[in-house]
């Protein structure tokens, strides 16, 4: 039956069900004249991990690709202070569970170092005071620098401006040049809306007082941030699967 579905040989598919077998991926047992093969599910879902990896590999590479077109578009942009003023992004996730299950994601320390970097840093200094004029402290290292022997990696700090638990959340913060000067202001507000499903998440992000250096720093924005909120999603969405 292989041999017809493949439109291939006898001898050519059987060579092929050894090399499976050699593998590890299909065992066989001869019955009589006849060799019967059946496939090892583990072994393919082990198979099936390794495509995943790879193929989230080759999406970290296009990523990557896409961060260092950024850099370059904006370098040649912040030709002046203010150069990115009023630029804005807009972000929407739909996450499960309840506003306040996410509220908490949003504003206990604890919980915000799930999530509050892209893919390959870790917090590794938080403070998130939730009321108005509360303070606000990230830093943030490589995630293979387990021991904090590395050096920072970044650094950013702000104040909250409105916090109106389970429904809105507003705050600026500021990403630190090496120099301790400030690289922009990011003013950042996240509402949540109920919805039959679980929450919708509208987050905007505004711009101010961009400089110079700054440009580096923006240009990884849409991705990182992005990354982020993702990683978000899927804390949430696995602590509400039962």
């Amino acid at each position: 039956m292989l041999a017809q579905l493949a439109e291939a040989r006898q001898p050519q598919t059987t060579k092929h069900l050894q090399a499976l077998e050699r593998a590890g991926l299909v065992t066989s047992e001869r019955t009589g004249q006849r060799r019967v093969y059946a496939l090892r599910a583990e072994a393919l879902r082990e198979l099936a991990a390794e495509l995943t990896r790879l193929a989230d590999a080759a999406d970290h590479v296009g990523t990557y690709e896409l961060y260092t077109d950024s850099v370059q578009s904006e370098r040649r942009a912040a030709n002046e202070a203010g150069w990115a003023d009023g630029r804005s992004f807009t972000f929407l996730r739909s996450l499960p569970g309840n506003p306040e299950l996410v509220w908490r994601y949003l504003t206990e320390p604890d919980l915000l170092t799930h999530w509050w970097t892209p893919e390959d840093l870790r917090v590794s200094e938080l403070t998130f005071q939730a009321r108005p004029g509360g303070r606000i402290v990230q830093e943030y290292r490589d995630a293979e620098d387990a021991d904090g022997s590395d050096v920072v990696v970044g650094r950013a700090e702000g104040v909250v401006d409105e916090a109106l638990p389970g429904s809105r959340l507003a705050y600026r913060l500021s990403p630190l040049l090496p120099d301790g000067g400030t690289a922009f202001t990011a003013h950042v507000v996240f509402a949540l809306q109920s919805t039959d499903t679980g929450v919708d998440l509208d987050v905007r992000y505004r711009i101010t007082h961009s400089t110079v250096d700054s440009a580096d720093f923006i240009a990884g924005i849409e991705i990182g941030f992005g990354q982020s909120l993702d990683k978000l999603a899927a804390d949430i969405t696995r602590r509400s699967t039962p």
